[in-house]
């Protein structure tokens, strides 16, 4: 591997890969839609309880995710996401059913379901890196008495301005001023992967390009033609991601995001939710310009919170972090730690990954009080 590339080594890890879970099933979320969610185990079956939350939305969790944590101390708890990785039905597979009551309080639910199944009493650690810091978040606003702790990377507020950054820049005017770059965004720093992006869509619908998305992933293809068109779009915005998630990518090898299967999951989903500015305090189009964390952040500003952010991360820049750190710093909270790194995006950068293993490392201990059901939940009633 070119010593350039900023992702971690196999050998830069502290902890080692497990060989399988503990554990893995499904568990029934939902009778109709029938929507059942994947979750796997690792680590100590009695070691404090950790819930993994990917990224997307529309990711997927794998055992790699386990090596954040010391598997003596930490029972991992993973789950997929409702629609895609391997919670079943999937968005790729069925698109109409995938979708259908795909929300972020029913993502929250779900976590509910899936603590309450594995039998975790009172309080756990959350970790969760770009989408996955938004549900954590989400998830610690509405049940904080469930929640010791939060490890975030890649802070993502899923705001217009946030989703502007990244899938609108100079998109609308690309046509006649490519090289302009007169307004912010990610397209600066990738002009080749953006070119690929932009031109998936009509030059009269590029005023707002997370729409214009939107139209081409709710087709109903009648032909063959419609169906490579949905297809493309879906690899071409995952891409996008795909190659601006590291600060050095191997372009040659861009894993899931470039598989086919994978983005017709990935991309519908995450349009989906951004669509409707994640389903935070709201849906529909009007909801894209919601400030739903910032707004809520007293709820969880007593939790001990862990924010690494990468300096140069493209995909969920930077000023997303800051105006959470202010917006808790302004509330009063009393233990939020920021370490910022010479990273992108991905949570498996050399140096993101290195300091949310840190992060994990020197977490506040749960204690015996913390196992126990708590003030305000429902396990008292």
């Amino acid at each position: 591997m070119p010593p350039y590339l900023s992702k971690a080594t196999p050998s830069e890890w502290k902890y080692p890969e497990p060989a399988a879970p503990n554990r893995e099933n499904h568990l029934p979320v939902s009778a109709y839609p029938p929507h059942k969610i994947y979750w796997h185990e690792y680590g100590n079956p009695e070691g404090e309880p950790v819930m993994v939350v990917h990224g997307g939305p529309g990711g997927n969790t794998d055992k790699e995710l386990a090596r954040f944590f010391d598997p003596e101390r930490y029972r991992i708890i993973m789950f997929d996401q409702r629609g895609c990785g391997k919670s079943e039905p999937s968005v790729a597979k069925d698109p109409i059913g995938g979708l259908r009551d795909n929300t972020t309080d029913h993502s929250i639910a779900d976590m509910e379901r899936l603590r309450t199944h594995l039998n975790v009493k009172g309080k756990m650690h959350v970790f969760g890196g770009s989408w996955g810091s938004t549900l954590a978040m989400a998830y610690a606003i509405k049940k904080p008495e469930h929640v010791k702790s939060l490890a975030l990377r890649g802070i993502f507020l899923v705001r217009k301005k946030d989703l502007d950054y990244f899938y609108q820049g100079n998109a609308e005017h690309y046509h006649e001023r490519p090289l302009d770059t007169s307004l912010p965004g990610a397209y600066a720093t990738f002009p080749e992967a953006w070119k690929e992006y932009v031109e998936v869509i009509p030059v009269e619908k590029r005023g707002d390009m997370v729409k214009a998305y939107s139209e081409i992933f709710a087709m109903n293809p009648t032909s063959a033609a419609e169906e490579e068109l949905r297809t493309n779009a879906a690899k071409a915005w995952s891409v996008w991601e795909g190659v601006t998630s590291y600060l050095a990518q191997d372009t040659r090898n861009l894993g899931n995001f470039e598989d086919t299967e994978f983005a017709k999951t990935f991309a519908p989903v995450e349009n989906h939710y951004f669509m409707n500015g994640g389903f935070l305090g709201g849906q529909g189009e009007g909801n894209r310009n919601q400030n739903y964390i910032i707004e809520n952040v007293d709820k969880i500003k007593d939790i001990p919170i862990r924010i690494v952010q990468g300096q140069y991360d493209q995909v969920c820049p930077r000023f997303q972090a800051d105006e959470l750190v202010a917006a808790l710093k302004e509330k009063g909270a009393p233990d939020v730690q920021y370490v910022t790194t010479p990273s992108g995006h991905s949570m498996k950068e050399r140096y993101n990954m290195l300091a949310l293993t840190e992060a994990m490392d020197t977490m506040p201990v749960l204690t015996a009080q913390d196992r126990l059901p708590q003030k305000g939940s429902q396990e008292l009633k």
